[in-house]
């Protein structure tokens, strides 16, 4: 659907970039944002929107994604993975590196953007810190940027060695580059299925303890530290790992970090009899941990919400709870398990769209995150009241893989455009 003009109205407008939390109306004219106001008269236009009792807030954006394309499109593609981020409210989204082949080099971002241009939601692709994710040697990444890649990382593995890290984080000063780390010691983990811990010996499962996460978590920290190149840490699920964080940022050093929804919304009791629908890497932890990523998100300790959207079909996920593959799809349902975040009170709206929009565009170094005239109209419509149930029938992804199937819901993204275009309409 695509419009001239199109006139939202009466919306809770709420963009934390310009403080503004106000009922409002917004005007999209050929792709921008051609007019913003709390009380002036109306402009007319050729179509309008009445959105009372709805939040107007600028495009979300999920920094963390997986696409499967190329190698695995079965899982998702780069289309599909954009149509489940439009109905999830995100206009944009960045795609993690460990495809197959992995995007390890200029031709490879290069595909990944003309693919991207028969969908839905913007694409920013994320390049390997080291070629064929191996850790052994490092990726270019000036010609990776060149070519449109906003960040780099190995995620899906750790880079191990250390002095690789090092040296990667070197390099990246060069280009001014944001290096995303996947925080795990290997030997600590040993195949593990899930958190280590009581749950875990009472299902005869291998665990893998928190601090496989917390001691990878510090060596990144020293090593930003150490040589001053940003780093973003991804999927923080632990207590201590938020604690050093903390500490990190206490101290002026320049690091952003991220959890996903299912961090602070379930615990490793999801697993139940042997879910693997439950089963992701890092695994989820405990109530404590979940206390301490709510308690991280409220401060500013933690800067982002992402999915980390992790589709696999029913061959990797219907199998022995060891064999089966981690991760779960999450675009669909990120807004709605972080309103629950807004009605507990440990966040508010306005941080609500800094962790899923503004933190985002500033970390990566993206246009978007917030509202302002003459600035592109991606735009997110959430109904913080709409009910609905979250069933298999009704996925959008490809893949089926989450532990919220059959959930009840209250709130949801009911409206995305992107680039004034409406992608997305579920008013």
């Amino acid at each position: 659907m695509s419009q001239e003009s199109l006139l939202l109205k009466n919306a809770r407008v709420i963009d934390p970039f310009s403080k503004t939390d106000a009922i409002g109306s917004v005007l999209v004219n050929k792709g921008e944002v051609s007019f913003f106001s709390q009380d002036q008269e109306l402009p007319t236009a050729s179509q309008e929107i009445e959105l009372s009792g709805k939040w107007l807030v600028p495009g979300l954006i999920d920094m963390h994604v997986h696409l499967r394309e190329p190698g695995e499109e079965y899982k998702e593609t780069i289309v599909s993975g954009a149509k489940a981020a439009v109905a999830g409210g995100f206009t944009a989204i960045a795609c993690m590196p460990n495809t197959t082949p992995p995007t390890d080099n200029q031709q490879a971002v290069t595909l990944i953007l003309q693919k991207a241009a028969q969908a839905d939601a913007k694409i920013y692709p994320v390049g390997t810190i080291s070629k064929g994710i191996q850790g052994s040697e490092i990726a270019e990444f000036g010609e990776m940027q060149e070519a449109g890649a906003v960040a780099f990382s190995d995620d899906g593995r750790p880079v191990s060695n250390s002095q690789l890290m090092r040296r990667a984080m070197e390099y990246g000063l060069n280009y001014g580059a944001t290096l995303i780390s996947h925080s795990e010691e290997l030997s600590l983990c040993h195949k593990g299925a899930m958190n280590e811990g009581n749950w875990s010996t009472r299902l005869g499962l291998r665990g893998i303890p928190r601090a496989a996460e917390e001691i990878a978590v510090y060596r990144d920290l020293a090593l930003a530290n150490y040589t001053g190149c940003p780093l973003h840490l991804a999927h923080i699920s632990t207590k201590e790992s938020v604690s050093l964080i903390r500490r990190a940022k206490k101290k002026g050093w320049p690091v952003t970090s991220e959890t996903a929804p299912h961090y602070f919304s379930l615990t490793e009791e999801a697993i139940g009899q042997y879910d693997t629908y439950a089963k992701m890497n890092p695994p989820l932890r405990t109530q404590e941990d979940v206390d301490a990523i709510k308690e991280g998100l409220k401060d500013g300790t933690i800067d982002v919400i992402a999915t980390d959207h992790a589709p696999h079909s029913d061959l990797e996920k219907t199998l022995e709870f060891d064999m089966a593959a981690n991760g779960i799809i999450g675009l669909e349902t990120a807004v709605s398990l972080t309103l629950n975040l807004v009605r507990e009170e440990i966040i508010s709206a306005a941080k609500m769209v800094e962790l899923l929009s503004m933190n985002p565009a500033k970390i990566l170094g993206v246009d978007g995150g917030k509202l302002f005239e003459g600035g592109a109209a991606d735009i997110t419509v959430i109904d913080p009241e709409r009910t609905y149930t979250y069933t298999r029938e009704n996925v959008v992804s490809k893949s089926k893989n989450s532990p919220f199937l059959d959930w009840d819901f209250t709130g949801k993204s009911v409206l995305t455009i992107v680039a004034g275009r409406v992608v997305f309409n579920d008013l």
